[in-house]
């Protein structure tokens, strides 16, 4: 028998005291010793004879605390279902008293959800960003498919290298006179001006000649991504071995073929598709940021705080690990720690409302993602690691959460699509470079 008394209610917050009579859990823990006593073997005793005071002796305390999980569960079970409580996340339990022979008293403390009223989404406006395909697109890309397609060889005649040629070379850079790591090399082979490498060393390259040695100083970027070389100018050496040139490759239908179509046209549509589904996914990504910042300003209602604990625990470990620590997170933006974190915490706040919007969304209207789609996702995460599909495969169907990583923004997905379906979606053509821009930048 228990006792379940609320305490306090304020907000979205909930705490109650609950008592359960030491007796209720006294018979739960002799039916689960009796219930042992049919499987345990102890030498001396006929199975199911042992003692009750010696199972109590030998497993009292593991099994009183396994009765202690079930009943503190169970009591939270009907206590949320009484008071028609959703929770937010798991209550906390704080033990009050349980000594010997007395009753069980425990405060237990959670967050509730909000209420959620979504309302008409009729007068939401959205404008849907479009790019089309243009020839000179098109010409741009069979360029870059051909120049992909070349061949190298080696020159005939000697001469300095020179921009567009591979030169064949070894190297090694020191760091205040020692070798780096990652500082050598050998018959590496770098196309000058393509942008492989840092400017400086491609540089040095230009006018060496097959045979030569040269020495020059090479200056890496203050956000190079190695630590110890960022900002700073490191001394090369370099042994230019082999210059090779490219073949010209002719854009016509046996480039096509060697891609595994017929005919030139045939490649140009495959490129234009491509472009599209390209274009496509780049805007329906700012036509969703447009409609979730739209969504933002139209609704505000309180969201639980240990919801937005944990969305900004997750953004701030990612934020510290990009930048490398809290206090380069902070220089990056010119403000102190405690600034930059409040800023992430009204995102983190944010991404909550939003998703608890579009959850009772979801529940209303019984959007659903099916089984089906979950494998077309699982499928799609397997290609992205050649060689290794079956290891993928094989993590997700043994890993319920990983398929629940998958599932949720799926269910996102089809949401959104439920709310633009709704909304006033207007359209405006504009350049790439536009479509690309980040929102708050066209903003300003």
């Amino acid at each position: 028998m228990h006792q379940v008394t609320v305490t306090a209610s304020e907000g979205l917050k909930r705490e109650f005291k609950v008592v359960v009579g030491r007796a209720d859990i006294d018979k739960k823990a002799d039916d689960k010793l009796e219930e042992l006593n049919r499987k345990v073997r102890m030498p001396g005793f006929r199975p199911g004879k042992v003692p009750l005071n010696l199972l109590r002796k030998q497993y009292g305390r593991a099994v009183l605390g396994e009765v202690l999980e079930e009943t503190v569960n169970e009591v939270a079970q009907k206590a949320m279902q009484e008071h028609s409580i959703r929770p937010a996340l798991q209550p906390k339990i704080d033990i009050q008293n349980f000594e010997d022979g007395k009753d069980l008293e425990y405060t237990m403390s959670l967050e509730v959800l909000p209420e959620v009223e979504p309302g008409d989404f009729s007068g939401v406006a959205v404008e849907r960003l479009v790019v089309d395909v243009t020839d000179d697109k098109i010409t741009e890309g069979l360029d870059r498919i051909a120049k992909g397609q070349r061949a190298f060889k080696p020159i005939e005649t000697p001469r300095p290298a020179e921009k567009g040629d591979v030169v064949v070379v070894d190297f090694t850079g020191r760091l205040d006179g020692e070798v780096f790591e990652g500082g050598e090399g050998k018959d590496l082979q770098i196309e000058i001006g393509a942008g492989s490498l840092l400017p400086d060393f491609e540089a040095a390259l230009v006018g060496m000649s097959a045979g030569d040695t040269k020495k020059f100083p090479v200056a890496f970027p203050a956000d190079y991504r190695a630590e110890k070389l960022a900002g700073k100018t490191a001394e090369f050496e370099a042994t230019v071995k082999e210059i090779r040139v490219a073949d010209a490759v002719a854009i016509d239908d046996e480039l096509a073929k060697k891609l595994g179509l017929q005919t030139l046209d045939e490649l140009k549509d495959a490129l234009k598709k491509q472009y599209e589904q390209e274009y496509g996914q780049l805007s329906r990504n700012r036509t969703k940021r447009a409609l979730l910042d739209e969504l933002a300003k139209r609704y505000d209602f309180p969201v639980p705080a240990g919801l937005v604990d944990l969305e900004f625990g997750q953004i701030w470990d990612q934020v510290v690990r990009d930048a490398g620590s809290e206090a380069a997170a902070a220089a990056s933006e010119n403000k102190s720690v405690d600034e930059v974190k409040a800023e992430y915490r009204k995102i983190a706040e944010r991404r909550v409302r939003l998703g608890l919007l579009l959850s009772e969304v979801g529940q209303r209207q019984k959007i659903e993602v099916t089984p089906d789609e979950v494998t077309r996702a699982v499928l799609d995460e397997a290609r992205r690691f050649p060689g290794q599909e079956r290891q993928v495969l094989e993590y997700y169907q043994k890993n319920p959460e990983a398929q629940q990583r998958l599932r949720a923004p799926l269910y996102e997905e089809k949401v959104v699509d439920f709310v633009l379906e709704l909304a006033k979606v207007s359209e405006r053509k504009v350049s790439l470079d536009e479509l690309m821009k980040d929102p708050e930048e066209t903003a300003a």
